[in-house]
């Protein structure tokens, strides 16, 4: 076995791959283990890694370094892809409120660094460190020491003290943001389950639910109107998908160039509220079920998988006049919409239509319908899309005054390119598509690899250090810099302003910019819904953090 003890000299990368998948492989039995029904899940390859880095042979710098930011770039670029098409509409819904808050989380955290400084007599220098460490800000690690060798006068033993304090604080701010969670859930007794299921309710996974509703037109108004120029209505997204005409028994599909007669009975979609407001303008409602009535009319559920037919809106599809088709909802990733006229379609949209069959086929032939398609992963646009968030993460933004350009890092770049072209679906011949179990093997996977490598850079010094005199102030330091901000900012959330935790969880992990708190929040709450706070104050936190550090270097050094 000798052969096999020695792989470090003979063969150092078959070392590295061994030990890492060794790594990963103990920390997911390790993160398994649940007391209580809590578990570290993912996280437990973080303390699999310090202590194999502890005790076994250093692996080289160079290839973990590779390691930990490639799985950084893949856990963050999947996490993008997955949120894209329903970011935006929920930013626009808390995306001030939730940014306001991590800000405060941020310019706390700083004061606290500086003033523990003082207190506990810290280099300036290593309180730059720890304010990076204990915020699990790589960025903004790398501002500190590029603003720092940019400053006259500063020893070369000093430039080294940031590094060393922020691989003692890091780790433990991992624990930190995860015991923090924990310590919220129990104080403020929080039933993660019902949190949930009141998410998926209230912010709407699946957006306000739809509806269909029968309606009578008894408005003198509307007699030989055509749908679509039913005046007043067009902005309710409602969607007329059958009518039967007054004195016949057959429903017809209707199209926007119907045109309404009293007596005649429709049937719409759209949700309740809009039902409303859409019936006070056209007549009452019938109380009939033509799913129950119809025998020639049905409807299917249709996965747009035509590249031909991407990018295309639904009237520009045509299918009410060239098919005799109506299409009624749009599911697109978790959230259901009415089929407006002018909603563009993007691959792997669900369509609701309604038809005789004979043309549901063809409708159905033509929108491609293949679900071998929808289980295809597209590596083109994936490789492509990390190229461009890394392109825009490593881009140097220049601030006025400020001694040193930002950047977003590795993680943010590619973070933001994801959400951009998850909504956007495709561009060009690119479609960026990825299937959920694609999605969530990836991003396992990704972050794997970046807790196996953080906790194997630390392991080699993190027990010498940490059980030092200064490396035991620089932990107590760095616990307090992770924790009091988000006990303070998550108990004010929560009490005063109400919160539902699953938001407040993707809060607190992407005021952190830590992707391992995120991993940890989704576990705990059963589902992908931190991650939509996450993003939402991600690059807004990541350009604070490393704008907060720089003017911290100049102002403590000056």
């Amino acid at each position: 076995m000798n052969w096999l003890f020695e792989l470090y000299k003979t063969n150092y990368t078959a070392q590295a791959i061994a030990i890492i998948a060794l790594v990963c492989m103990a920390g997911m039995v390790l993160g398994s283990v649940k007391v209580r029904g809590i578990g570290l899940g993912t996280a437990g390859v973080l303390f699999a890694g310090i202590l194999v880095g502890s005790v076994s042979k250093p692996i080289d710098h160079k290839t973990l370094e590779f390691v930990k930011e490639f799985g950084l770039v893949l856990f963050v670029f999947c996490i993008g892809l997955q949120l894209g098409p329903g970011f935006f509409a929920s930013l626009r819904r808390m995306g001030m409120r939730l940014n306001l808050l991590a800000g405060a989380i941020v310019v706390l955290g700083a004061l606290l660094a500086v003033g523990l400084g003082w207190l506990l007599d810290i280099d300036s220098a290593a309180v730059l460190g720890l304010f990076a460490g204990a915020t699990t800000n790589t960025p903004s690690l790398g501002a500190a020491q590029q603003t720092l060798s940019g400053l006259p006068g500063i020893a070369e033993e000093r430039l080294a003290l940031p590094a060393l304090a922020y691989a003692v604080t890091y780790p433990a701010a991992i624990v930190g943001i995860i015991a923090t969670l924990l310590a919220l859930k129990v104080l403020l007794r929080i039933d993660t389950h019902k949190e949930a299921e009141l998410f998926a309710l209230e912010q709407g996974r699946m957006g306000e639910p739809l509806v269909s509703r029968t309606m009578t037109i008894d408005s003198p108004n509307l007699e030989g109107v055509a749908i679509d120029s039913i005046p007043g209505v067009t902005e309710l997204g409602v969607v007329v998908s059958r009518i039967r005409r007054a004195g016949e028994t057959e429903t017809q599909v209707a199209t926007g160039s119907s045109r309404l007669h009293r007596g005649d009975v429709i049937m719409t979609v759209g949700t309740q509220q809009n039902l409303n407001r859409y019936q006070d303008v056209v007549g009452h409602a019938s109380g009939e079920n033509f799913l129950e009535t119809s025998d020639r009319l049905t409807q299917r559920r249709v996965v747009v998988t035509n590249t031909a037919m991407l990018g295309k809106t639904v009237r520009q599809l045509g299918l009410e006049h060239t098919g005799g088709v109506t299409v009624t909802r749009v599911t697109r990733a978790d959230l259901e919409m009415t089929a407006v006229p002018n909603l563009h379609l993007q691959f792997g949209d669900t369509l609701q239509l309604v038809g005789d069959d004979e043309s549901l086929n063809r409708a159905a032939d033509r929108l491609g319908d293949s679900i071998q398609a929808l289980n295809e992963t597209h590596f083109v646009p994936l490789f492509a899309g990390i190229a461009l968030g890394i392109a825009l993460g490593t881009m140097p933004l220049a601030i006025p005054h400020m001694p040193q350009p930002l950047r977003l890092g590795l993680a943010g770049g590619p973070l933001i390119v994801a959400l951009l072209v998850g909504r956007l679906g495709r561009i060009g011949p690119l479609v960026w598509h990825m299937p959920r179990n694609a999605n969530q093997a990836f991003r396992e996977f990704g972050i794997s690899l970046f807790f196996a490598s953080v906790g194997l850079l630390a392991g080699p010094q993190f027990f010498a250090v940490v059980l030092s005199t200064r490396g035991l102030i620089w932990l107590a330091g760095g616990i307090c810099v992770t924790v009091l901000p988000l006990l303070c900012i998550g108990i004010i959330a929560r009490r005063a302003m109400g919160m539902n935790f699953v938001v407040l969880s993707g809060l607190l992990a992407g005021s952190m910019t830590d992707p391992p708190a995120l991993a940890f929040a989704n576990s705990i709450v059963g589902s992908d819904g931190p991650s939509v706070a996450y993003a939402a104050v991600y690059p807004l936190t990541t350009m604070m953090r490393i704008l907060a550090i720089q003017i911290l270097a100049v102002a403590l050094f000056r």
